[in-house]
């Protein structure tokens, strides 16, 4: 059976914009892995780190074993993500682990450093997958088979200067959108957390706008996830789009948007 993994920053990060993409491909037969690298400590002005820490944890697993996908622990505290060697070995055994065919995770620019941070940890992560000479912590055993990764819209569908970012691939989420919010409210620690430091009166209804906003961009789904994919190179053959091949009837556009010279 294909495996899928999701690599993000923090608790309900995959809900916002991978978990549709996540159903999707569990409905077409694949396994689903669901990982934060963050812990969400920092994500409340009422309770402790590490009350806050646990809270957020409980509300992860249960979004995991509701989507359903196995789910790995986080490693580290909020804002102490960082591009170092024992996070990277740390990420790339969850990543031996999973063998993944497909890896989702943030943009590349996002509107925080721990998003970028996590996509650049996930995508050396899966370029150091058949290297023995690379050790992982906890060790695990290389694999060699093709990874496509693909990088989910940033939050709110811009780059850190506010440039609108258009995906290349767009997954139609509109039967979905139910579940979605559904796996979100899972997280409902972030409901008074988000509106007091982010102003999103409702986090739940913020994740839906989003979607729809994307779902104009395809021109086509009235709800959709955006996606653009990771050129090849040291990752697989020149035409490997998984994710298109996978799902195909609920996908516009192509993970390859690769320019010639």
């Amino acid at each position: 059976m294909p495996s899928v993994l999701a690599i993000a920053a923090h608790p309900d990060d995959i809900e916002f914009v991978m978990a549709g993409t996540l159903l999707r491909l569990i409905d077409a037969g694949w396994s689903a892995h669901y990982f934060n690298v963050a812990n969400g400590c920092c994500g409340s002005t009422e309770y402790s780190r590490e009350h806050t820490a646990q809270i957020r944890l409980e509300e992860a697993m249960k979004a995991a074993e509701a989507i359903p996908a196995e789910f790995y622990p986080p490693i580290r505290d909020d804002l102490e993500i960082f591009y170092d060697a024992p996070t990277l070995r740390e990420i790339a055994a969850i990543v031996r682990q999973a063998r993944p065919t497909i890896i989702l995770t943030h943009s590349p620019v996002d509107y925080m450093e721990d998003h970028q941070v996590v996509a650049r940890l996930a995508v050396t992560a899966a370029f150091s997958r058949g290297m023995p000479n690379f050790p992982t912590s906890p060790p695990w055993e290389p694999f060699e088979h093709d990874v496509a990764i693909y990088h989910a819209q940033p939050h709110g569908n811009r780059d850190p200067m506010g440039h609108l970012i258009v995906p290349t691939l767009y997954v139609d989420v509109s039967d979905l959108i139910d579940r979605k919010r559904q796996l979100l409210a899972h997280h409902g620690s972030q409901a008074k957390w988000l509106d007091d430091s982010q102003g999103m009166d409702s986090y739940v209804e913020t994740m839906v706008q989003l979607n729809r906003e994307v779902g104009l961009l395809s021109e086509e789904f009235e709800y959709a996830e955006g996606w653009r994919q990771h050129l090849h190179l040291g990752f697989s053959a020149p035409n490997f789009d998984p994710l298109r091949t996978a799902i195909g009837p609920f996908v516009r556009g192509s993970g390859h948007d690769f320019t010639s010279i």
